[in-house]
């Protein structure tokens, strides 16, 4: 079977819900993974997928192997991290393949990584390179992009509060990624924030403060570094569970005292271990009644102010919703950008709001202050 779109670690949580999404827009695709029985396991306990046109599909985790499987397809989503150790093969098949890239990615180091290493390239080729195309760090990117719509605007502050719990593989991901160089961006140069500290936070539904995390400083100063319209810009990411912030700063806190000396194999390795302590169990599909979100993008200039506020719920499922929509967008020639791109300026912040709204998964609204 050939099939215009391949899930890269579809057996995995959230290429899970991916593959979902993609059966209920009726698009074919391929599940692939190193594993060829835990891809038909794990498929199996996908019930949207009954009747859905797919295929399980095992492959080497190397360039060569993967643009093999690649060659037939048009759009590649991976979904295999933490991404900084496994992402290089699946970008550069993805380019020898001719295959646009997308991705699931939090780490902002992996982001800057494909930019510098891979953006040129894509776009040379007309092919989008879209790491972070999920529910973080698209949603705050979102609502950057209605932020920026107000004339004058150019400071932005960005907080993202979600009540699911995470999976294993984001887990892992989310730590390797805090305990390496976390930046914001202030009078547009990169600012480094401090190690294993944390913050308090306001969300604009609770009148409890939080504690929050720059968890790898955010994927917003990623894309708009060296923006024009952009001159500061900053993300946190807060904790409603004081039980698992307790757990993470603790981890942070020991990882900065013994091992941020380390050579980087060995604290990736380290980090992969702690990880894998903090979260053993994948966590059931969210609730909507349970597992709420909501963004806060506060936009200044220098007499205007603007605060954007999405609320939401099932953050997960909202990534294999905007999956499923970007694929749909691209195969229907509806990408509005090539190269290293932001969900935003490849498929429209408005268009992916419109969409999550129309299942449910989000409301928003934008008030000058």
């Amino acid at each position: 079977m050939s099939a215009p779109v391949i899930v890269y670690g579809a057996s995995g949580y959230t290429g899970k819900l991916i593959s979902w999404h993609l059966a209920e827009a009726g698009i074919p695709f391929i599940a692939a993974g190193r594993d060829q029985k835990r891809l038909e396991e794990q498929m199996a306990r996908v019930p949207e997928l009954k009747g859905a046109s797919f295929e399980c599909r095992a492959v080497s985790h190397d360039a060569a192997s993967l643009a093999k499987l690649f060659a037939d397809a048009k759009v590649v989503y991976n979904v295999t991290g933490p991404f900084m150790q496994l992402g290089d093969p699946v970008v550069q098949a993805c380019l020898d393949a001719g295959c646009h890239y997308l991705d699931t990615t939090g780490e902002a180091d992996w982001m800057r990584h494909v930019r510098e290493t891979y953006g040129a390239k894509f776009a040379a080729r007309g092919l989008l390179l879209a790491p972070a195309t999920s529910y973080m760090w698209a949603a705050g990117n979102i609502a950057a992009e209605i932020a920026l719509e107000i004339p004058g605007i150019d400071s932005l502050d960005i907080l993202y509060l979600a009540d699911s719990a995470t999976s294993v593989a984001s887990t892992k991901s989310f730590l390797r990624m805090c305990t390496r160089p976390q930046y914001y961006i202030e009078h547009r140069q990169l600012v480094q924030w401090p190690m294993a500290t944390s913050y308090l936070v306001k969300a604009p539904d609770s009148h409890r403060l939080f504690r929050g995390l720059p968890w790898s400083g955010g994927g917003e100063p990623v894309w708009y570094e060296g923006d024009a319209r952009v001159s500061n810009c900053s993300t946190l990411v807060g904790f409603r569970s004081q039980a698992m912030f307790d757990a993470v700063i603790a981890t942070l806190e020991k990882f900065e005292k013994e091992y941020s000396h380390l050579p980087d194999a060995e604290q990736e390795r380290i980090c992969n271990e702690l990880g894998g302590q903090l979260t053993q169990v994948e966590p059931d599909r969210e609730n909507p009644d349970v597992n709420r979100s909501v963004i806060s993008c506060i936009g200044r200039g220098n007499t205007s102010g603007v605060s954007v506020i999405l609320r939401g719920n099932s953050p997960y499922i909202q990534t294999g919703l905007l999956a499923a929509e970007g694929c749909r967008r691209i195969l229907g020639g509806q990408l509005l950008a090539a190269g290293f791109q932001s969900p935003a300026k490849a498929f429209g912040a408005r268009a992916i709001l419109n969409v999550w709204a129309e299942h449910g998964y989000h409301t928003w609204e934008a008030q000058a202050t």
